[in-house]
């Protein structure tokens, strides 16, 4: 089955759909930005954002705390030190045909209040296809370089930036600002990517699937002399913080970048029109093979900067610019084999494994096929086939690159099959434990069941608990845990705490004699351990893996249960078939039957509640804070609905619950107050039927004092 249309869908089902794409994009987004490896196409991904947008338009009282929406990026990886970003590093809209890049300037246009035939001029400059980073100079000398992160914070690389031949020390001229952050992207030519794969082939046999991901794999080394022997380059393209004066279009003041020493595009044009535009995109997609790198797109600005100031932004992105993708580059090859992988949650990914194709210039051997009706050719995710083509081992297809990313299979040629092929049968049972692999209804994955006791959840499981947000065990990444896993050193989280009782001493099962370890870094890793000894309950509760429990749905149950013991007690009973422990539950603000199944599952197994106890043995968990009973809305209850000007919902949720009010998704005889932003639609309606108190923005910042 696939997905349900959006019209379709009921409010249960949103709440549900919400959190699978909280969390799908979230693991993408890390796949992406923390380990530059992503997994599908910028297309596949845009719609997924896409979908989730919808929704949220739909059912606003549904947006989650961890929302996509309002997030860009990922985390800091481990091992580097954050550096805030004092002007968020945003990331674009994107349009994929002319249609969308006409409607992008039309709605320029509308929210300026400009006439059709007003003038209004563009920038367009190719998409470099690298990482982005912020060069941060005062008085003309770079003092910190970060890459993009979260969007809000990312990663001091400031030793690194220095070794790039296009990063200069100093800004030159007497107009430069007295802090100017240039922002641009990293990057590797075709020619030096190629010179550097054929090395480390040599020296260790492994490299780099593409260009991109060796740009950010060699800026983000921990030692800068690695970086330095990669030969990275940088692009201007715009700024962060300026203290000074600047020129008054985005033209001009790339253009004064270049006379300060910095490398700015030469390829860079000022449009006149939507035409214009469009005739720049073709002529740089004819062009594209002979540039020299990787560029996915052309970027439009509006030109004059104090109309950017007019126009703002959205959450996550500037209104004044988009990005017009290239069409997917396509090749033809055989479908050697499909394979099973086994994820974190228990999902089965099938995977192509196809006879070697380059595609966009990039040598492709692997594509996603996602799901079991993708195979089947019934749609679904992806859509990738004509109704009742199916794949099968053997066949000829097309693989196309999205976005130059993550290649995908779209079609077959069914005269080319051969004549003793077979449908391919999706396993009903896990490859990895034997446990079986259930399909739930209005599910498009397959699930393994077999939980803690599969290897493959279980080493991902592992992961996730020792990740930043989790546990946030230092030195302790996902490299280390495969290697412990596959030497039998942890099978179980609590296995991590026992590390140093285990293997701390002299003796040759000593992690300091370990094959890359020794006395300080084994000495690091058991301080690091120890220092996460003592869990906070919503770090504990998300760091434990449970489906659809992302960070802020574990935030959410460790304010309503408010210690572990009390959480515990009450998923035991839900698993037990407690019909008020269920409601309880199902009652707390943004959870639905989902989660509680998802829940009752977990606590069901008696291996689950085992390996509990055994990490429990090892770890304590901190009690959450219980709610501000002195607060000026203690113990009321409070509804937000429609589209806020002064604070995003969640800040605002947090002012409630900080003031001691319970935040609740839908409208009751129970709700005290409902607060009424733009475009307030039902529940305004049903407040006003039950002669609820109805607030505006300005009405609620004086309430809670703000």
């Amino acid at each position: 089955m696939g997905e349900i249309d959006i019209d379709g869908l009921g409010e249960d089902d949103a709440r549900a759909e919400l959190a699978r794409l909280a969390g799908e994009i979230a693991y993408h987004d890390a796949r992406y930005h923390t380990e530059d490896a992503p997994e599908i196409s910028d297309r596949d991904y845009d719609a997924l954002r896409r979908r989730n947008a919808a929704i949220e338009a739909k059912f606003p009282h549904l947006i989650r705390e961890d929302s996509p929406t309002h997030r860009v990026g990922a985390p800091v990886a481990e091992g580097f030190s954050k550096i805030a970003h004092t002007v968020p590093m945003l990331s674009l809209g994107n349009a994929f045909d002319g249609e969308e890049v006409a409607e992008f300037a039309a709605r320029v246009r509308k929210f300026l209040k400009m006439d059709e035939d007003a003038p209004l001029a563009f920038t367009a400059e190719p998409k470099i296809d690298g990482l982005a980073l912020s060069l941060r100079y005062e008085n003309g000398n770079l003092v910190q370089a970060a890459t993009r992160g979260d969007g809000r914070e990312g990663e001091n690389v400031t030793a690194n930036a220095r070794t790039i031949a296009d990063v200069p020390r100093n800004l030159i001229g007497d107009d430069v600002p007295e802090i100017f952050e240039a922002r641009g992207e990293v990057y590797m030519s075709h020619t030096d990517f190629a010179d550097l794969n054929a090395r480390m082939a040599e020296e260790s046999g492994r490299v780099f699937a593409n260009p991109r991901n060796a740009a950010a794999g060699s800026l983000r080394q921990l030692d800068s002399t690695v970086t330095k022997a990669r030969p990275l380059r940088f692009f201007a393209y715009g700024w962060g913080e300026v203290q000074g004066t600047l020129a008054e279009t985005q033209s001009a003041v790339i253009a004064a970048m270049g006379r300060w020493g910095l490398t700015v595009n030469p390829r860079m044009n000022r449009c006149d029109s939507v035409e214009d535009m469009l005739d720049y995109h073709r002529a740089l997609e004819a062009d594209r093979a002979d540039l020299g790198y990787d560029i996915d797109g052309v970027v439009y600005k509006v030109d004059n900067l104090a109309l950017q100031g007019r126009l703002g932004f959205r959450s996550r992105e500037p209104r004044w610019a988009i990005a017009h993708k290239f069409a997917a580059e396509v090749a033809t090859t055989v479908l050697e084999a499909i394979e099973i992988q086994v994820g974190r949650t228990g999902s089965l990914t099938p995977v192509a494994k196809l006879r070697p194709v380059t595609v966009g210039g990039v040598v492709v051997s692997n594509a996603t096929l996602h799901n079991e009706d993708y195979i089947k050719g019934i749609g679904g995710k992806g859509e990738p086939l004509r109704e009742g083509r199916d794949l099968r081992p053997g066949d000829t297809v097309q693989v196309y690159r999205a976005g130059d990313v993550i290649p995908k299979v779209v079609d077959v040629d069914l005269s080319k099959r051969p004549k003793n092929s077979a449908a391919f049968i999706f396993p009903d049972t896990c490859p990895q434990c034997g446990s079986d692999a259930v399909r739930e209804e209005g599910e498009a994955v397959r699930r393994c069941v077999g939980g803690l006791i599969c290897p493959a959840q279980a080493v991902e499981r592992l992961k996730h608990f020792v990740s930043r947000n989790a546990a946030d065990i230092d030195g302790l990444g996902a490299k280390q845990i495969e290697a412990f896993w596959q030497d039998g050193w942890i099978k179980q989280a609590a296995d991590i705490y026992m590390l140093e009782e285990r293997y701390g001493g002299d003796g040759l099962q000593a992690l300091k004699n370990k094959e890359g370890w020794g006395p300080r870094s084994a000495e690091n890793l058991f301080r690091a351990i120890d220092e996460r000894r003592t869990l906070p309950l919503d770090r504990f509760l998300f760091a434990l893996g449970i489906r659809h429990v992302g960070e802020g749905t574990a935030a959410l149950l460790a304010r309503s249960y408010l210690s572990w013991d009390a959480f515990r007690n009450a998923m035991e009973a839900i698993a037990a078939g407690d019909k008020s422990a269920h409601d309880a539950l199902i009652d707390i603000h943004r959870t639905g039957d989902s989660l509680a199944k998802a829940l009752a599952a977990f606590f069901g197994e008696a291996h689950n509640q085992d390996s509990l106890d055994a990490l429990l043995s090892q770890v304590t968990v901190e009690d959450a804070d219980p709610p501000n009973v002195e607060g000026v809305l203690a113990g009321k209850t409070v509804v937000i609905t429609g589209t806020l000007q002064h604070k995003s919902r969640d800040e605002v949720k947090k002012d409630a619950e900080a003031a001691g009010a319970k935040v609740s998704g839908s409208v009751s005889a129970k709700t005290d107050y409902l607060l009424a932003g733009e475009k307030a639609g039902s529940k305004l309606k049903k407040a006003e039927e039950l002669g609820i108190k109805v607030l505006t923005e300005d009405d609620w910042l004086a309430l809670i004092g703000t």
